[in-house]
């Protein structure tokens, strides 16, 4: 593993300057803005997610409106995308695993997260009325069959419901978190003035975007810079 502990904004800069040299500029505009629209305020957390394309679809929903991280729980079975639905679009998300639900629960809340659990079975909030502006939150999606599990249930801070004017009682996982993650992710974007990464986190992502995009990035920079700390 390598030493990250001496990297500041100005090393990622100089290297990330580098390598930019290495790819169009156009390529090199599309990481940059990107980056510049990712947030780390609001997140998700896969509880057990048995199906690999709403493990898929999950992380497009992610990665397409912004979020840089997700979480998911593996006690029952592994957190698997099915590549054919994710089409690379897990390179760009960062996914945290956890064993168990507690362990990523303790994880969030030692992050600054609220837990807000998402279920059609409890009177709470709706993405309408959910204050976005309390301070960083993680919405937590259940298994496909059972929903979120007991334990979510006791811990969560709120619960969140997509309100429904048919006769279904819920939306699939994957439409859900599609409907949430749009509309929470716009809300937070206009009401709260500090969603965006800090400097020194843009600069770490993107960092590892351009060190897989180019083609013996590892090499171009020991040549230029030396051996990676």
């Amino acid at each position: 593993m390598k030493n990250t502990a001496n990297r500041d904004t100005a090393w990622y800069g100089a290297r990330t300057a580098c390598l930019a040299e290495f790819m169009t500029p156009e390529r090199n505009e599309v990481l940059r803005r990107t980056v510049a629209m990712r947030t780390r305020y609001m997140t998700v957390l896969a509880e057990n997610m048995f199906h690999g394309q709403n493990a898929a679809a999950l992380i497009r929903h992610c990665e397409a409106f912004g979020l840089q991280e997700m979480h998911t729980v593996e006690t029952l079975c592994r957190f698997d995308p099915n590549p054919d639905i994710a089409r690379g679009t897990d390179q760009w998300v960062d996914v945290r695993r956890h064993p168990t639900t507690a362990e990523a629960l303790a994880a969030l809340r030692r992050d600054g997260y609220r837990i807000v659990a998402t279920t059609p079975h409890r009177e709470d909030v709706t993405p309408e009325t959910f204050d976005v502006t309390r301070g960083p939150f993680a919405l937590v999606f259940g298994t496909e069959h059972a929903g979120i599990s007991d334990e979510v249930i006791a811990r969560a801070d709120e619960f969140l419901r997509i309100p429904m004017c048919g006769m279904v009682e819920s939306l699939n996982v994957s439409a859900s978190a599609a409907i949430l993650i749009y509309m929470l992710s716009e809300r937070v974007r206009l009401t709260v003035g500090d969603w965006r990464m800090d400097e020194a986190r843009q600069a770490e992502v993107l960092y590892r975007w351009m060190m897989s995009s180019v083609k013996d990035a590892e090499g171009i920079l020991a040549r230029k810079f030396g051996n990676l700390p």
